[in-house]
């Protein structure tokens, strides 16, 4: 008996679609069947307020047209789609799926921000404040809605439970263009009679230090406040509002100084009990200060928020040089403490984070000035005190614990794993066990350093959303996690600041540091605002995407057209280059062995080019002819001005070959073959270590596997000398680090100032893995067309990859012994593969939905010959 579903139909990129932004959502949905072949024919969709498709004849499924009335503020409305197979074959209706909007207009909001008075206020990064109203219900509650934000990061509670599961709320926008607020049912959390609305209020990025060189504090504001609106609507339709204003009370709380780099301190005798419940004593409390805020900067989320997604026990206790006591959880993590502890009134235990150790104790250094301490004083009454940080989070594997009353008991310390709660979409294991180790720290780094933001680390005085490392990052980003909400909005801001400052900034949202400024435009960087919508458009089908961003890419790529002229090479001013190198000197990452000027006019060329494109998809065709011709110009100039007449690429090194060769940038198959010989040499001169830095890293395997060297692709991915990707996961590496050698062989940290351990830039070769290695890659956007073509090679017996597309699960797998290859591919539904057999023929096989196996004949160059007959065999 077969089966045929419609999963509930999706709303945007929305994980929860509660408190949603967009009046007119699109619908996606996925389906499940075990109907070989089967496609979309036709589908039906129906909204619960009776609006109704009928059959429409489309194969579509991915982010479709809202099909009813737009919705407006607080409206919710569920839908729900049948779909019509090309075999005759009809679903019953999906489940429901429901949506929420939340406040969509600037008028909806009558909220204004409470802050703590100014007698109060400390330097930044000092204590947070609790602020609190109460108020009475008329009768019985229908259903209530908290419209909530801060400028600072806040904790909400009602009646004496934090509203929601979110940490670091709000998170980290540009604020001065746009500030996220949140939607939260709370109609459970309302009884009858009287009710307390309080929060917990602490500087965060808005008032708090950001940034190295010892930062810069109230970057947005010298006031932080609470912006809220709760509004309840009786069983008898009336309704109340509450709102921040100036009738709220504010005092000091347990929290005595929070800050997101040097961590947080807790004094839980200073809690007053019951402050946020109805009954509380608040006279000795002053009245928050009402502020001003501007409600058009207000804006929903697309994306979800940062959680507590996982905790991890400690697997070792480890007693350093001078006695501590400190405790290895066996991963590097974005995160903080919980402990659970009971001892005198008054004693406190300091909690202290690294991600790795030097000679036995924490190796703080690469911290900067980063303090990453937290301290927690008990209130001494006898009983288990449970306690974790709020409005902090540290990037560690090791904790140091001092300070712990009696014996310290293993099950007493969790570390709790935070970063945003994306869907996990892709995975892959291997037959090495080290390159499947290497893809876990590039999982485990994109976790690390997607706390709301794309960060470069988050353990020191940095944590910036550095736009280089995004933009190499983003296809192997976009395979492990449906990222693309999160993603859109912070390319948001990155258009924000990008018209502000004239140009795109080196990191969003941006912060005037020092050396760098926000007027100089930087390539691989400033690219993101081309490559990166384009990434997210590839893997997910969404053109909206580009259409949004569109200005965004033209302001950029128009900018640089200007900067270069005639010349049409971009060869002047500020470069970060090939960042890090693995032969740029500690003190010096940008000292890299490929001229920047021959970078910076290759990824302008390919800028350029991926505009020409966007312009072509969104009907632009006068700019797509612009955006042509000067793709075209900016070749030749690269071409004339870095290539030799034989195809030598000049400074010969490998990231300038993979530049010319991945962007296609020299003419002549000749010449083009002569530059992949030359990469070849210096890849095997240099005995297959690696040879890049951030630009070259992502090309390097595809560069190599183009020119027919897919075998010495292989060897330098899993070769185990340093530099090399494996040569951290050998020296215990459970995140991938920022520089080849952030570790030294003898254990001692690299003594560069920029020594991060969970960096996931040189990651990007993932994306490789997943696309070549495993053989699973989009031939068209959004995997409408999945392109399967396995290089087996290196030795692997076996790889697998799946990934999560639009239209529901695909997956590739092979196996290979005694010459002989068995490849396994799963179609989704109203999908096709276009399958390519390694060891045959270069004639593809189309595969349809559903699950097919293959099996040829397959000899590596390494390995023994084949003997007896070849051929194809497709079951």
């Amino acid at each position: 008996m077969t089966f045929l579903r419609a999963e509930p139909p999706t709303f945007e990129h929305h994980l929860l679609p509660f408190g949603i932004g967009e009046s007119a959502p699109r619908l996606s949905w996925t389906v499940t069947t075990d109907i070989p072949g089967w496609t979309q024919q036709a589908y039906e969709i129906e909204l619960s307020d009776g609006t109704c498709t009928g059959r429409v004849e489309s194969p579509e499924s991915v982010l479709l047209p809202w099909p009813g009335g737009e919705l407006g503020s607080r409206e919710r409305r569920a839908v729900r789609v049948r779909v019509h197979g090309r075999d005759g074959s009809a679903g019953d209706w999906s489940p429901w799926s429901w949506a929420e909007t939340g406040l969509l207009d600037a008028t909806d909001w009558q909220a204004g921000a409470a802050a703590p008075p100014l007698e109060l206020l400390g330097p930044p990064d000092g204590p947070a404040f609790l602020l609190r109203r109460d108020f009475t219900l008329r009768g019985p509650v229908g259903r209530a809605r908290l419209y909530v934000t801060a400028h600072g990061l806040h904790e909400t509670e009602i009646n004496g439970r934090v509203v929601g599961d979110e940490v670091l709320a709000p998170g980290w926008t540009s604020y001065g263009h746009r500030l996220r607020y949140r939607t939260h049912d709370v109609t459970h959390l309302l009884r009858e009679g009287a009710n307390t609305v309080g929060a917990t209020l602490a500087d965060g990025w808005y008032r708090g230090r950001i940034g190295f060189r010892g930062g810069k504090s109230d970057v947005y504001g010298e006031r932080t406040a609470l912006i809220a609106q709760l509004e309840i609507t009786y069983a008898d339709g009336t309704t109340d509002i509450v709102v921040t204003d100036g009738t709220w009370r504010c005092a000091p709380g347990p929290v005595t100084a929070a800050s997101l780099y040097e961590g947080e301190k807790y004094d839980a005798r200073l809690l007053p009990a019951g402050w946020s419940r109805p009954g509380f004593d608040d006279a000795t409390w002053l009245p928050a200060d009402a502020l001003p805020h501007d409600p058009a900067l207000l804006v929903a989320p697309t994306g979800p928020q940062v959680r507590r997604v996982e905790t991890l026990d400690p697997v070792e206790t480890i007693t350093g040089p001078d006695g501590e006591t400190i405790l290895d959880f066996g991963q590097n993590i974005s995160g903080r403490l919980r402990i659970r502890v009971q001892g005198p009134a008054g004693h406190t235990v300091t909690l202290r984070h690294a991600e790795v150790l030097e000679n036995g104790a924490l190796g703080v250094r690469p911290l900067r000035t980063a303090l990453a301490l937290d301290t927690y004083t008990l209130r001494g009454d006898g009983t288990a005190e449970v306690w974790e940080p709020r409005f902090t989070v540290h990037g560690f594997r090791y904790a140091q614990i001092d300070g712990w009353p009696g014996e310290l008991d293993l099950a007493a310390v969790q570390a709790v794993v935070c970063h945003t709660d994306m869907r996990r979409t892709g995975d892959f294991t291997c037959s090495d066990p080290l390159l499947t180790r290497l893809h876990d720290n590039v999982v485990w780094s994109m976790r690390g350093n997607f706390v709301d933001i794309p960060t470069d680390c988050p353990q020191r005085d940095e944590r910036l959303g550095w736009t280089g490392d995004i933009q190499v990052f983003g296809p192997a980003a976009a395979f492990l996690y449906d990222c693309t909400g999160m993603l859109s909005s912070w390319l948001q801001d990155l258009a924000a600041e990008q018209r502000q400052y004239g140009t795109v900034p080196l990191y969003v949202p941006w912060v005037d540091l020092g050396p760098f400024t926000n007027d100089e435009p930087t390539a691989v960087w400033g690219d993101a605002a081309v490559v990166l919508p384009w990434t997210l458009y590839r893997r997910t089908g969404d053109l909206d995407v580009l259409r949004r961003q569109y200005p965004s890419m033209t302001a950029w790529v128009d900018q640089i057209a200007e900067l270069v002229g005639e010349s049409f090479l971009w060869d002047e001013g500020f470069q970060l280059g090939d960042w890090l190198d693995p032969t740029a000197p500690p003190d010096r990452p940008f000292d890299a062995q490929t001229d920047p000027g021959l970078v910076a006019t290759a990824y302008l060329a390919y800028s350029a080019r991926l505009l020409a494109e966007t312009a072509a998809l969104l009907g632009h065709a006068e700019d797509e002819r612009r955006y042509q011709e000067l793709a075209g110009r900016v070749r030749a100039a690269f071409d004339a001005a870095y290539v030799s007449l034989e195809g030598k690429v000049a400074g010969d090194s490998q990231t300038g070959y993979a530049l010319a060769l991945r962007f296609g940038l020299i003419d002549g198959a000749e010449r083009r073959a002569h530059a992949g010989e030359r990469l070849v040499e210096l890849v095997r001169a240099n005995g297959h270590r690696i040879g890049t830095g951030f630009v070259g890293t992502p090309l390097i395997c595809d560069a190599l596997a183009e020119a027919g060297a897919c075998d010495d692709a292989y060897r330098l991915l899993l070769q185990t000398e340093c530099p090399s990707w494996l040569y951290a996961v050998t020296m215990g590496a459970t995140t991938v680090w920022e520089r080849w050698d952030s570790m030294l062989p003898d254990g001692a940290i690299n003594p560069g100032e920029m020594t991060s351990f969970n960096h996931y830039a040189l990651g990007a070769v993932a994306d490789w893995m997943h696309r070549t290695l495993a053989g699973l890659a989009p031939a068209a956007p959004g995997y409408r067309r999945m392109l399967v073509r396995p290089r087996p090679g290196g030795g692997l017996t076996h790889a697998r990859a799946t990934h999560v597309t639009p239209y529901g699960r695909a997956e590739v797998s092979w196996e290979r012994s005694s010459g002989r290859l068995t490849l396994h591919v799963l179609v989704p539904p109203s999908t096709i593969a276009t399958v390519h057999l390694p060891g045959e023929p270069d004639e593809p096989i189309e595969a349809g939905p559903g699950r097919h196996v293959f099996h040829c004949a397959f000899r590596n160059p390494s390995d023994d010959p084949v003997s007896g007959p070849g051929g194809i065999r497709r079951d």
